[in-house]
């Protein structure tokens, strides 16, 4: 019965219980003895058992079968107290979650004010960060990393479960930030680096671009066949309006001012790279292209290893259950 107490890994949950084990020793050591007196003043009709019982008390700790019964009851209702554990074998939860790697287009053409965030006009890079920032409050369990463009690319937080960086880091990035240019087929490349240590299924690049590639070392369609060849999956997303011209104070719509966004290139990216390419002309459109990129297959991936503890407290408890079952029948057994 006790043989389960012999293979503790992890001891007691309240070891401090033990110290209950001398309480009995303790008690007969600082109580007054009884006295006995001539004549009882109240006679039960009982009162012959108990007086065996008392005597019995009195010999030598284990002098007595019931009394060393008792001792090894009381022994194992104190180890029971303390609560005995065993760390059980480790596993490995399984964690839903994704590793999305976004990249944001800061280069000068998003200063173009022909966006509405909440009734008023805004440029782009502003509605941009604000439905980012919505996107990244979904992103529980997920890991984000961020990266900004313009003339050159640049990685401004790696892959990272720590989302409130990631929202610091797009709230304090500015238009002009890596050149007033764009450079797309190097901030494919610096992606494709940075998700070459994850598995496979969890290559993912968000590109959102305004514009065409205007500088770099790298053709985008050259880096897009780098990331087919990674097994990176990049979605494109192409992002502005029609465009607009200050004039007295008021933004007058200019048709076809949006057409300088390269939506063949982006297309072909992300058709090659088994992703998908789409078309935000406002504020609720590019909304809806987050929710359904949300709306990706989760990956799910080991977490953290972890060893449960299972309570064996019930064989102690139940030995001192049986030590108290054969004292009460010990003087049965004996008169028998």
């Amino acid at each position: 019965m006790l043989a389960p107490l012999l293979s503790l890994r992890d001891g007691f949950a309240w070891p401090w219980m033990l110290l209950a084990l001398p309480l009995p020793l303790l008690a007969r050591w600082a109580l007054p003895p009884v006295r006995q007196t001539a004549s009882a003043a109240l006679r039960a009709p009982f009162g012959d058992r108990l007086d065996r019982i008392a005597r019995a008390g009195g010999r030598t700790a284990f002098g007595g079968g019931v009394n060393w019964l008792a001792w090894l009851g009381w022994l194992l209702l104190v180890v029971a107290a303390a609560r005995p554990q065993q760390l059980g074998d480790a596993v490995q939860p399984p964690q839903v979650g994704r590793d999305l790697m976004l990249a944001l287009d800061l280069s000068g053409s998003m200063r173009e004010p022909d966006m509405d965030l909440g009734g008023r006009t805004v440029d782009r890079l502003t509605a941009a960060k604000a439905v980012l920032a919505d996107f990244l409050d979904r992103r529980g369990g997920d890991r984000v990393g961020l990266i900004v463009f313009g003339r050159r690319a640049y990685a401004l937080t790696p892959l990272t479960q720590d989302l409130a960086s990631v929202r610091q880091q797009l709230e304090d990035s500015v238009i002009g930030l890596a050149g007033q240019e764009t450079a797309i087929g190097d901030t494919i490349a610096l992606a494709v680096k940075r998700l070459r240590a994850q598995p496979a299924e969890q290559r993912v690049l968000v590109l959102l671009t305004d514009g065409v590639n205007t500088a770099g070392l790298l053709e985008p369609k050259k880096a897009a066949e780098i990331a087919k060849a990674e097994g990176v999956r990049i979605h494109t997303i192409a992002f502005g309006g029609e465009g607009s011209l200050s004039l007295f104070g008021l933004n007058v719509p200019m048709p076809g001012a949006g057409d300088e966004i390269d939506e063949a290139t982006l297309r072909d990216i992300a058709r090659s790279t088994g992703g998908r390419f789409f078309r935000a002309r406002d504020t609720s459109q590019l909304v809806g292209i987050y929710a359904e990129i949300d709306r990706l297959e989760p990956v799910e991936q080991p977490g953290q290893a972890v060893r449960p503890r299972i309570e064996r407290y019930v064989w102690p408890l139940a030995g001192a259950f049986a030590c108290a079952l054969l004292a009460f029948a010990w003087p049965r057994r004996r008169r028998a």
